[in-house]
């Protein structure tokens, strides 16, 4: 497999970082399961590998039981019915499964170092007391078996979803749980994403022989398989047939199943292995089929763009109740437009970039997860836009509809600060609005401070620093700062734990020996750097940035091609500003600013000033 390695201690931008205090836990899965497709059940084994890199002892552990939320009476369901705007795909659901539609994981067995182990289960977490602590630098053996009920589709994962696909496992077994700088993560399964440990995943599905198998990783035995992984098919009946895989340095297994899938492959110029697995007829074949040359490009982007994918392969699967990511695979609805499909393609495999390599805690930082993809995946949909792709038309910048929908938002006063964590804001549109489009805009928001340059060279330094590992909110903007030798703790405090946003009006213009004074005033709580475009009554363009004091810095030049000025630092504390124009007030047609209108000023009603507007 093709992973490029992680160093303890990464060069960028001329600087080193060091990260000695840093560490994380290590994992192996080995696990066999029996599918029974009658019941919809199977039986599970697993031996586990766990190495305490903590400096902490460990006493007890914690598995996830994603399944167990899929029955009435769960957290997911009580949530799902009290919630102001719940989910549409759950909704009141759940409660109305009867036994033989339910999910569960049931544990037979638990073993520790050989011995067994008292353990209780709490709703979709399993808690375990071990016979002897792990102490740090040591690796335990864990040896599980269970049995479990596949779902009807209800969220992510299940059986049966709205295309007919038979089996979309995703969350499928027992999963140990995180232990990080802040402890155990054994959040319940109520509805949002994830948190895993790093390792390898050696995983055997034993399943009717009519069923077609894909998943995030390897096939061993595909010339045993067949079934569009290699050149030999198989004749395969009702006997059952065991699918061997394995995934290397990931933090979670996905896999599905189908008695219509065909399995198509194609290799990218970059090198990675594409597969692209659908039940085919007139509502997918031509859309899926003209996915591997628009996904070729986009990949190329992407790598260039971001930083390089270090896997071998990829796979998009169609299941699932939407779009989903996972490592080296991601389940999407299929039965869609060649937009709509080529968009939640991108979307997900952009997730490999921002959650399964830049592994963030979701439950914690779900806007460094969907809002870095969702900005990621606009950029990547422009562009293949303007390589005409996909329809529609390349705009200058595809995140200003973000930017405005959040402006938006925020008017309405439901928004949430983004420090919230996941389970817990008080609606689905504010989680939404902040995890994905708030997420997006503060990468939108930092290149507006800090430049282009800066932006996108410190978007791919964090890749190459980050990758394989769990960045937090500091690891991210202190990257930034880095590249940009801007300081950004204002940014990040403002941005990630509060709502208030800047905004910024020409208050005032008037003549003065030797030119105009131009008065800005600052209105809104979160203070911004400012670019102001004067343009004078021959046409004329001047830009002047106006940079924070607390930013210690300024972003170069963004107009190289106009004339240009640097103005003096505003403090935050003050609350209005006079920058000075050496022409004379009559020869000044118009004042903008952020003539760009990328910055998330929410009244821009007050932005700009003309002279044609004036008594």
């Amino acid at each position: 497999m093709r992973i490029i390695t992680l160093l303890i201690i990464t060069f960028f931008a001329g600087t080193v970082i060091s990260q000695d205090n840093y560490w994380q836990q290590e994992i192996k899965y080995k696990m066999k399961i029996d599918v029974d497709v009658e019941k919809h059940q199977y039986k599970g084994e697993q031996w586990i590998k766990y190495k305490n890199n903590s400096p902490e002892t460990l006493t007890k552990v914690y598995y996830h039981l994603y399944f167990n939320a899929f029955q009435p009476g769960s957290m997911m369901d009580i949530r799902s019915r009290t919630i102001s705007d719940p989910d549409r795909r759950v909704g009141s659901r759940i409660s109305t499964l009867g036994s033989d539609e339910i999910g569960y994981h049931r544990i037979e067995r638990l073993e520790h170092n050989g011995s067994p182990v008292s353990y209780q289960v709490s709703g979709t977490i399993l808690e375990v007391t071990l016979n002897e602590p792990i102490k740090p630098g040591k690796t335990a053996k864990f040896h599980m078996c269970w049995n479990s009920q596949v779902p009807i589709q209800i969220r992510r994962s299940g059986r049966d979803n709205s295309e007919g696909i038979d089996y979309s496992m995703a969350q499928w077994y027992p999963k140990l749980a995180e232990y990080d700088h802040q402890g155990w993560n054994a959040n319940p399964y109520v509805g949002r994403e994830f948190h895993g440990v790093w390792g390898d995943f050696d995983v055997e599905i034993k399943i009717n022989g009519r069923y077609t198998v894909a998943a995030g990783g390897t096939l061993r035995n595909a010339k045993d398989i067949g079934r569009g992984y290699s050149d030999r098919d198989v004749k395969i009946k009702d006997k059952k047939v065991t699918w061997k895989w394995r995934a290397e340095n990931v933090h979670d297994f996905v896999w599905a199943a189908d008695r219509d899938y065909v399995v198509k492959q194609h290799m990218t110029d970059a090198g990675v292995n594409v597969y692209y697995v659908y039940q085919p007829n007139e509502r997918t074949t031509k859309n899926w089929e003209q996915l591997p040359e628009i996904m070729n490009e986009a990949l190329t982007y992407m790598n260039r763009r971001y930083g390089v994918y270090p896997y071998d392969s990829y796979a998009f699967i169609q299941g699932g109740d939407g779009g989903m990511e996972y490592p080296m695979a991601t389940l999407i609805t299929g039965e869609r437009n060649i937009g709509s499909l080529v968009g939640v393609s991108i979307h997900e495999w952009m997730h490999s970039w921002y959650q399964m390599l830049l592994a963030t805690n979701e439950a914690l930082y779900s806007w460094m997860d969907e809002g870095f993809t969702s900005f990621a995946s606009a950029e990547t949909m422009n562009h293949l836009r303007r390589e005409g792709l996909i329809p529609g038309e390349a705009v200058e910048n595809p995140l200003i509809n973000s930017v405005n929908g959040l402006i938006r938002f925020n008017a309405r006063g439901y928004e949430e600060p983004l420090s919230m964590h996941s389970d817990h804001f008080n609606t689905n549109s504010a989680y939404g609005v902040g995890a994905y489009t708030k997420g997006a805009v503060c990468l939108e928001q930092l290149k507006y401070i800090i430049g282009d340059r800066a932006m996108y060279r410190g978007l791919k330094d964090y890749f190459d620093t980050w990758k394989f590992k769990h960045p937090t909110p500091n690891d991210f903007f202190r990257i930034m700062e880095l590249n940009s030798d801007i300081e950004l703790d204002w940014f990040k405090e403002y941005f990630v734990y509060t709502t208030h946003y800047p905004d910024y009006a020409v208050k005032d213009v008037a003549p003065v020996d030797g030119g105009t004074n131009i008065t800005l005033q600052k209105i809104g709580r979160m203070p911004m750097p400012l670019d102001v475009l004067i343009t004078t009554v021959d046409g004329a363009e001047t830009y002047v940035n106006i940079p924070l004091r607390i930013m210690r810095g300024n972003k170069p030049n963004a107009y190289p091609d106009a004339e240009y000025r640097l103005a003096e630092d505003w403090p935050w504390t003050n609350p209005e500003y006079v920058l000075h124009f050496d022409g004379a007030m009559n020869q000044i047609q118009s004042i903008v600013i952020d003539p760009s209108g990328s910055m998330l000023d929410t009244n821009r009603d007050n932005n700009t000033w003309t002279a044609e507007e004036q008594p």
